[in-house]
């Protein structure tokens, strides 16, 4: 089925995600996790969680053929929000990419610098996000590039990205992106896996609300 209930609470989810967990790391032992921000209303009666690679086809399919008219009809609307957790598996260049889009976050550019990347997806570990493209995109977007370059040169957010791609694989058993887990504000959840087409999504939601 490509519609099937969730067998753990979205807030326990997300409550992992938060929580401060210790790793073993050159530079710090202390590191949490990081999500995006929040896109649409705070007080959404759905939340969509968007599990994802930077550098998967299907992805970019999903973000091509079906995000934006989810965008317009339930986001818009203060309907639906989303927020997006990386699961970097594909290739080398997934993981700098996730890092970049959270030194876009320090800026208040997520989102803008989220779209960029979907735009400009190639071949995985092609060198369509490599340091000098992820550093061209920032400047695109007007960003202070003192601070995003600083802050993807000294990887700032690698061990927060490793967790979010061990917990979705390992905690969450994830098993391939994109993966979306929706919940409603009664605590009812679904998940749809694939980059499934506007109708799956707006039948669910429905169901949702």
């Amino acid at each position: 089925m490509i519609v099937v209930a969730l067998a753990i609470s979205f807030t326990s989810y997300l409550g992992q995600f938060e929580q401060t967990t210790t790793l073993s790391s050159p530079s710090s032992d202390e590191m949490v996790t990081v999500q995006s921000p929040v896109l649409g209303s705070e007080s959404a009666s759905v939340t969509i969680v968007e599990v994802g690679d930077y550098q998967c086809e299907m992805c970019k399919h999903w973000f091509d053929n079906t995000r934006q008219q989810v965008i317009d009809n339930y986001i818009d609307s203060g309907k639906v929000n989303m927020i997006f957790i990386d699961m970097p598996f594909l290739g080398t260049d997934s993981h700098v990419a996730s890092m970049a889009s959270y030194c876009a976050a320090d800026q208040e550019k997520y989102w803008e610098y989220h779209v960029m990347l979907y735009e400009h997806q190639e071949g995985v570990d092609s060198g369509w996000a490599s340091n000098e493209r992820l550093k061209s995109f920032a400047f695109t977007l007007d960003l202070d590039m003192n601070e995003f370059s600083q802050c993807l040169d000294s990887k700032k957010y690698y061990y927060q990205v490793k967790l979010n791609l061990d917990k979705s694989m390992n905690s969450f058993g994830i098993q391939s992106t994109p993966t979306f887990l929706l919940i409603n504000t009664s605590g009812e959840q679904q998940q749809i896996r694939g980059a499934q087409s506007y109708s799956v999504f707006e039948r669910v939601i429905e169901s949702l609300l």
